[in-house]
């Protein structure tokens, strides 16, 4: 039976909160796992017993995303930041495999930017050369003051690139709290329909921070879906990928024929060729993961968690509305934009801005403070935060509004 361990609720960014349930298991795992008499951070990777759950882990994820057979469901390590690496160098050998002779003038990257992370992305594939990276729109010149990323902008002016080696774009900005809209039809989901057609697009998403919390639009059409887990599903340490299996190349012969070479632990051959396995994995952070998902799938899966995340989100927004209409909180992201995972605002007023976290963490809700870069208030609602918690933050802020009216 859990008990609340003298916890808080941690609306922090990340690594964030674990589900207790989870975190009381894998405790136990942690000294015992599965009867093998050693705990999970002491037992062999090539154990059949690891080996095992490895594997259920995988169909987990491949079940509950609909992963199709085109696919490969593969695990690693690095992070995100890794990934900005590793999804270029993949990706320029499959263009150098299937045009010879095309030159870095000829080969075109295409990167969506509508925050911090797709602009980190952007700068990274520049520096790594070997192309020459476009930047399809850039969402600073849609924004209220034209130098934040706050929204996510009109189809109308996406221009993709006839035949580029990688489309690349984030589906869920963490620090700026922008986010493609869930909804297919809304002007600010993401517009598949401009492009290529008529060809396997090498489209590449990041859904670091908001991977399992719905499902994912058209996961079939990607090339790569990546996310690092300290977001919503685990701890730091791992990274999931969704990898087609025409970018699954073989990097050493696209090397010989003037792609830049490949490190084998960034090849997603060597990933999918050893089962994940090339190098001892971050066997904790699969383990408790692996729980999640095992949890998530018990909960009634993604249907779930979709339905209980739109909930929250939308009472955060609520408060931050009618914080807004009274004066005492400023939006930051444009309406139709806003992230269900990262919700951000100002508190208005000198002082109001500490004053507000104070009494938060008075109340036992921490992790609230917003990104260093951007400041303001950011609310994370991953998977792991309950409603009522939600409640919590929400009857909160309508009292901090009340108050601040008050004096």
């Amino acid at each position: 039976m859990s008990t609340d361990h003298g916890r808080v609720i941690n609306f922090g960014a990340g690594p964030s909160a674990l589900p207790l349930p989870v975190l009381e298991e894998a405790q136990k795992g942690l000294l015992n796992f599965q009867g093998t008499g050693m705990g999970i951070a002491e037992i062999s990777h090539r154990s059949k017993e690891f080996q095992a759950f490895l594997t259920e882990f995988e169909r987990n994820v491949r079940t509950q995303l609909d992963v199709p057979p085109t696919h490969r469901v593969l695990f690693t390590q690095g992070g995100g930041t890794a990934q900005f690496s590793a999804v270029v160098l993949n990706l320029l050998a499959r263009y150098r495999l299937l045009r010879p002779d095309a030159t870095p003038a000829d080969t075109v990257l295409d990167y969506v930017v509508t925050g911090s992370w797709s602009k980190k992305a952007a700068e990274e594939a520049r520096r790594l050369g070997g192309a020459t990276v476009r930047t399809v729109v850039d969402a600073r010149v849609y924004s209220k003051d034209g130098k934040s990323f706050d929204n996510i902008p009109p189809h109308a002016e996406f221009a993709f690139s006839p035949d580029p080696a990688l489309i690349y774009y984030c589906e869920n900005e963490t620090v700026d709290g922008v986010e493609f809209s869930h909804d297919a039809q809304s002007p600010a989901a993401f517009p598949f329909h401009l492009l290529p057609r008529n060809r396997l697009v090498p489209l590449v998403a990041d859904y670091s921070s908001s991977f399992m919390c719905r499902p994912i639009p058209r996961l079939a059409d990607h090339a790569v879906i990546y996310a690092g887990a300290q977001k919503n599903i685990g701890p730091a340490g791992l990274t999931i990928l969704i990898v087609r299996e025409d970018c699954i190349v073989d990097v050493d012969a696209a090397a010989k024929l003037g792609a830049t070479p490949v490190p084998l632990i960034l090849s997603y051959k060597t990933l999918a060729d050893s089962g994940s396995l090339y190098n001892t994995p971050s066997v904790f952070a699969i383990y408790t993961a692996g729980l999640v998902l095992a949890r998530m799938k018990q909960n009634g899966g993604l249907p779930y968690y979709e339905e209980v995340n739109r909930r929250k989100a939308k009472k955060v927004y609520a408060a931050i509305h009618e914080g807004e209409q009274k004066g005492v909180f400023r939006r930051k992201v444009q309406q139709g934009s806003e992230s269900w995972m990262n919700a951000v605002f100002e508190v208005l007023e000198e002082g109001a801005e500490k004053k507000f976290l104070d009494g938060a963490e008075k109340q036992g809700m921490k992790g609230l403070k917003g990104h260093r870069s951007v400041g303001g208030i950011r609310v994370s609602l991953y998977n792991a935060i309950t409603e009522q918690e939600v409640d919590k933050l929400v009857a909160y802020m309508t009292q901090f509004i009340a108050e601040a009216k008050r004096e």
